[in-house]
This record gives C-alpha cells, structure tokens and sequence, in this order.
C-alpha cells in the first residue's frame, strides 16, 4: 500500500513540474502595458492576449476584441475594425516583441502610428 501511494505522489510530482516546464511557446501571450502615438496624442492601453490567438484591448474608450493574432518568431500581426464615431477604420499591426517588450506600429489610412509596450 505505501508503494502504492509512493508511486501515485512521484506521478503527480512528475505531471506537475513537466505542466510548468511546458509553455505555450508563443511570446505574445500575456498582459501589456502599450503607448500607442496617434494624431490624436498619446493612448494608453492594456492588451491581454491568450494562447488561441485572441486578446482583449483595453482603453478609456473602452474594449476591443482581437481575434487573428499571428506569431512567427518574435513577429506579431493583427487586424482590427475599429468604429471612430460612426466611421470604421481598419488599422493593421505589426510588431516584434523582445523579452518583456514589445515595438511595433499601426498602419491606417490616415498614416502609422508607433507603439511600444512591456509585459506586466
């Protein structure tokens, strides 16, 4: 009985520490703290993005849903739709994330606009 208990604890120590040693391997999951440089100033936002290749966007003006999300290397991409007023944007953004950073830039009609962010 004791071998038997024995084994069972060495098993689940073993399922535990192999579950913490597997990441997702994608380096953009995680929650970001960005600054985004548009023709309207400076926007602060926070980006909660899962391994499934969605995320969350959070702002003063409120949450938009990501969806797309592509990882390829340390390179990221997304597409957005966002509604300004009645008026819809697309805006595309490419960046490169390094460690706990992240640089890269939305490209809109109306011009890029630079971001930055770091991991929380």
């Amino acid at each position: 009985m004791l071998r038997i208990i024995r084994n069972t604890v060495a098993a689940i120590f073993l399922v535990a520490l192999t579950a913490c040693a597997t990441g997702s391997g994608n380096p953009f999951v995680g929650t970001w703290d960005t600054m985004a440089t548009s023709p309207l100033g400076d926007q602060a936002s926070v980006w909660t993005i899962a391994d499934d290749g969605t995320g969350v966007m959070a702002s003063e003006m409120g949450d938009q849903i990501v969806d797309g999300i592509v990882v390829e290397g340390n390179e990221v991409s997304f597409v957005l739709e966002v509604d300004a007023g009645g008026q819809f944007l697309r805006l595309s953004f490419s960046g490169v994330i390094e460690g706990n950073s992240l640089n890269g830039a939305f490209a809109s009609d109306f011009g890029d606009f630079a971001v930055t962010g770091t991991r929380q």
